[in-house]
């Protein structure tokens, strides 16, 4: 797909949108202007989008490969980081907030395309920094220094392991890339410590305390990019892996399993407790992060349809509820469910996108979540017949505080006497781009699954 190994240096530049996007770097430093950032992305997605690759679905170069996960990975990754800088339209002209998401895009363009475990591990860091730096410099309260850090050290401290496991196996096949460990099975403490780095990018409950903490913290940017995206990141690393230890994930995955069915029970009944609207969104995120990692574990076809489904489908459902709280968030200056009462009344043209993201948010039909969690519980089904019960108590959790984030935030008495509708266009162009994919990508089943 992406010729690095060209003669020709211009060929290396203007075909290769990862180098065009690291030489463009520079030049984006000096600029003024979010216009030639939205032309740059705006041109790479249709770059992806017209790519031809014969007749299978896969490019692959010396360094660089895409299939059908890392693929909708790009192309989500372009997409909610170019409306990452259409949602801060104020900060559009600063060029140091322009430099910081393009490389992020760029980190995020690189870790989805590697063949080489080393060089995911480190774009797999390099992504924090860009973050940090948006969560620190754009952040709302004093508090977002001490979320900063938990999300710093939550991510260092496990890949470190991660990082370790790499080194070991390079000794032992003397390479690092994917295709030189198909059929390689190993120990539990290596297959744990594979885990153990995407387990908290994922995140796994009890490993998922700096999520709620950098979402409420950080500015709608932050928020969007790290729903939209960063959390796939763990369930990518997982599924890139699961294909070179079948056999350990066949012996060892139940432990997980078990995990990720009480962790999602678990957070269901936590979003019930929340009463700041960003930290139960984040909170839902955990919970459907859970449905792909329950999917993934099963092996199975649905499971892995379920879970590719629930990546993309969960990116734009998540960004969107993100955007309109940081709405809501921009006229009241706060986020608690005391204050954000009657928002009917306050902004009656959000009503509907409230409506229909806490719709799909449960997973209710026609959306790519309900085809999701439908795939999902087939999956959970053949793997143990029990989980049915599970899932059912997952699924009702999910729509009980979906539908509590919905009746809380637009029903009740406001404590203001007037009401207008004060949403600009760039705010509903905003909520229509996250809203129209989940709905018509179920129109293209048929050329992903057949």
């Amino acid at each position: 797909m992406l010729c690095l190994y060209d003669s020709f240096v211009w060929f290396f530049v203007f075909f290769n949108p990862c180098s065009f996007i690291f030489l463009i770097l520079l030049f984006l430093s000096f600029s003024s202007s979010c216009y030639f950032y939205q032309f740059l992305a705006v041109s790479s997605m249709v770059y992806f989008s017209f790519l031809f690759f014969g007749g299978y679905f896969s490019g692959l170069s010396y360094v660089f490969g895409v299939d059908y996960i890392s693929y909708s990975l790009v192309i989500l990754s372009l997409l909610i980081v170019s409306l990452m800088i259409l949602s801060m339209v104020n900060f559009s002209g600063d060029s140091f907030f322009l430099f910081l998401g393009l490389s992020l895009l760029f980190c995020l363009l690189l870790f989805f395309c590697v063949l080489n475990f080393f060089l995911m591990y480190i774009f797999f860091e390099f992504m924090l920094v860009p973050l940090l730096v948006l969560l620190f410099g754009w952040g709302y309260q004093p508090e977002r220094l001490l979320a900063g850090f938990y999300l710093f050290f939550y991510t260092l401290f496990a890949s470190l392991p991660f990082l370790v496991l790499i080194i070991y196996i390079y000794f032992v096949v003397f390479s690092t890339f994917f295709d030189l460990f198909f059929g390689y099975s190993c120990g539990f403490l290596i297959y744990f410590f594979m885990f153990f780095s995407f387990m908290v990018k994922l995140p796994l409950f009890g490993l998922h305390f700096w999520l709620p903490s950098a979402h409420v913290q950080s500015p709608i940017c932050g928020s969007m990019i790290l729903a939209g995206v960063l959390l796939k990141a763990g369930i990518y690393g997982i599924s890139r892996f699961m294909y070179f230890y079948e056999y350990s994930f066949f012996m060892y995955s139940y432990i997980f399993y078990s995990f990720g069915i009480f962790g999602s029970v678990m957070v269901g009944l936590i979003c019930f407790m929340q009463c700041d609207i960003s930290s139960m969104i984040a909170y839902s995120s955990i919970s459907h992060m859970m449905l792909c990692f329950l999917g993934l574990l099963s092996m199975t076809s649905w499971g892995f349809f379920g879970c590719y489904f629930m990546m993309v489908a969960h990116g734009f459902c998540s960004s969107g509820l993100f955007c309109l709280s940081s709405v809501s968030y921009s006229r009241l200056h706060s986020r608690s469910f005391y204050l954000n009462k009657g928002l009917v009344n306050y902004m009656p043209s959000t009503s509907l996108f409230w409506f229909l993201f806490c719709c799909f948010n449960m997973g209710c039909p026609p959306s790519l979540n309900f085809v999701s969690e439908l795939f999902i519980l087939f999956s959970m089904v053949n793997y143990w017949v029990v989980s049915v019960f599970f899932f059912l108590f997952i699924s009702f959790f999910s729509s009980c505080f979906s539908f509590y984030l919905f009746s809380y935030s637009q029903h009740g008495n406001y404590f203001m006497s007037y009401s207008f509708s004060c949403v600009n266009v760039l705010e509903y162009l905003l909520f229509f781009v996250h809203l129209v994919p989940i709905f018509f990508i179920l129109f293209m089943l048929n050329l992903i699954i057949f």
